[in-house]
């Protein structure tokens, strides 16, 4: 057992060595990303580097960075092995299905079975669970009914405070444009998920290009290692912060500036 630790290290201490560890860790551990659109703001920003959780989905088909080759190139497969699916809320990240060379950051808001339409940019959806469950897991929501089912109006909202729309986007009858009002209703196919941005009026997503199949996920957002602003300066705040600890945090600073403005508004001050 010495021995083969003495080897061990010795091998690790190598240059062929640290080269297998890192592929190793890059491959099914961790692997860095750097948040270059504003897709996901405010939950995730620009200039945001991340670690993602390699093994949260199961273990995709490791490709050596920055190539983006597959190590078995003679095989199409995006999947070693299955593992636990995302969840609804989950941000995820995965290789876009039309090419499968990039990759994107969203946050998954439908699993396969459920129903979804948008109308007037607002997001309904009918949980697969059916009716019963959607009264009793979702009292305090806005709740419509169309063609004799239950839809939740906007779900995520209230426990996402990055998600947002951007009141200067209006509806101008643009048909490039009409994904981000209005969607018929869809059904999100078997192993497909329907994943959405943060920052709604912003986000090229599957409001445009259709649901993402489980095969093309590869993980979800760890933490932030690093987060740089337009003009580079280091956000200190967002370092070595989870997404969740990020989202707290949004929901306290946007409890905290509701409370001043109604305290300032009581008072007349302006």
């Amino acid at each position: 057992m010495k021995e083969l630790l003495k080897k061990t290290y010795k091998f690790s201490n190598s240059w062929t060595g640290t080269i297998v560890i890192v592929l190793f860790i890059i491959f099914f551990i961790a692997q860095a990303f750097r948040i270059p659109s504003g897709s996901m703001k405010d939950s995730l920003l620009i200039g945001d580097h991340l670690f993602a959780k390699k093994f949260a989905y199961g273990i995709s088909m490791p490709h050596i960075p920055f190539l983006e080759v597959s190590i078995m190139p003679w095989s199409d497969s995006l999947r070693l092995t299955d593992g636990d699916t995302p969840k609804r809320g989950d941000i995820v990240i995965f290789r876009y299905p039309h090419n499968i060379k990039q990759h994107f950051v969203k946050r998954c808001v439908a699993l396969p079975g459920d129903e979804l339409f948008l109308d007037n940019k607002n997001l309904f959806i009918h949980f697969k669970e059916g009716d019963a469950w959607i009264k009793k897991n979702y009292l305090n929501y806005d709740i419509a009914i169309y063609n004799d089912k239950l839809w939740v109006k906007n779900p995520y909202m209230q426990n996402h405070a990055g998600i947002h729309h951007d009141a200067k986007i209006i509806n101008l009858g643009y048909p490039s444009m009409q994904p981000l009002f209005n969607l018929a209703p869809l059904k999100v196919p078997e192993n497909e998920y329907f994943m959405m941005g943060d920052n709604r009026d912003h986000s090229n997503d599957s409001r445009f290009w259709g649901t993402v199949p489980y095969d093309n996920i590869e993980g979800t957002p760890w933490f932030v290692y690093f987060s740089v602003d337009d003009n580079w300066e280091i956000r200190w705040d967002r370092m070595g912060k989870t997404p969740t600890d990020l989202e707290d945090s949004f929901h306290l600073n946007k409890a905290i500036a509701e409370r001043i403005k109604h305290d300032k508004d009581d008072h007349g001050i302006y």
